[in-house]
């Protein structure tokens, strides 16, 4: 039997498929779950060697925990490569959410060889610990977190129209700072660009400091700025309260595809009137299958 025939033999090899399937993708059966377990352990420790090789990358343990580091992006590889051959669906896998977070979490460790510092982007590897919800069968975090998700997503509109509007108004508010204070002599307001810089750190209540009038004018329009990025600041805050309060009124009136009856909370998954299952309000899970 030649290579070729063998690799056929191994992409249609149904059976083995099905088994790696229940092992990577299932946490219900107990050697799922255990994988399940040592993978989050797997990516904590390689968070943590990230952030230690950040520290000790001259001296020999920086060089120890790079060969560890390989060590295991060798083994998240693997556990990538394993997820597409046994995914009945490889496509919706590889597209979904946890599918790119996956294969991003390998990439930096290779792109180190041209980019240095590249490999530190490692860290997207925590975003993986989101599964631990699923595996400690935590379903009620999962149904608020894909609330919170579904809220973002119906108020992502008008958060845009509203960021566009902060982004004329500091170059606006930029401009006329440069005005009042660009031809007084020891003032920082050098530029335009400069000005809009400091129009966003001041309207952003941020305040670094590096940048301050010099005069009782560019001083009062300063002050001005800092009161409307109170009031600014509060609006894409209250969109997506808006939009989640919104949401929580949609989960509630979810209707029982057995008895029809509505009125459930927001975390339930059977009807609270006859006992049947009732449908996800947001079912993004099952395209990382």
């Amino acid at each position: 039997m030649n290579i070729k025939q063998k690799w056929r033999q191994l992409m249609e090899n149904e059976a083995l498929k099905q088994k790696l399937y229940d092992i990577i993708f299932e946490s219900d059966t107990p050697i799922g779950k255990k994988f399940d377990v040592i993978l989050m352990i797997c990516i904590v420790v390689s968070i943590l060697i990230t952030i230690f090789d950040s520290l000790f990358s001259e001296h020999l343990g920086g060089k120890i925990m790079v060969g560890l580091e390989y060590l295991l992006t060798i083994f998240f590889t693997a556990e990538y490569i394993v997820r597409l051959y046994c995914s009945p669906n490889k496509k919706a896998y590889a597209l979904s959410f946890f599918g790119i977070i996956d294969l991003l979490s390998i990439l930096p460790m290779y792109l180190g060889y041209f980019i240095h510092s590249a490999r530190f982007i490692i860290v997207l590897r925590s975003i993986r610990l989101i599964r631990v919800f699923r595996i400690f069968k935590l379903f009620s975090f999962i149904n608020e977190g894909y609330m919170l998700l579904y809220s973002i997503k119906m108020s992502f509109h008008k958060i845009m129209v509203f960021f566009l509007f902060v982004l004329i108004l500091v170059i606006c508010l930029g401009t006329v700072m440069f005005m009042v204070e660009g031809d007084e002599p020891g003032s920082p307001f050098t530029n335009i660009p400069t000005s809009i810089y400091w129009a966003i750190v001041t309207m952003t209540t941020v305040g670094y400091g590096d940048i301050t009038p010099v005069t009782h004018l560019g001083r009062l329009f300063s002050s001005i700025v800092m009161l409307m990025g109170y009031t600014i600041i509060a609006v894409p805050t209250g969109i997506v309260s808006a939009s989640l309060v919104q949401a929580s009124k949609d989960a509630a009136q979810r209707v029982c595809p057995n008895c029809g009856k509505a009125g459930h909370d927001s975390n339930a998954t059977h009807c609270k009137y006859c006992g049947s299952e009732l449908d996800d309000l947001i079912t993004d899970d099952e395209n990382e299958k």
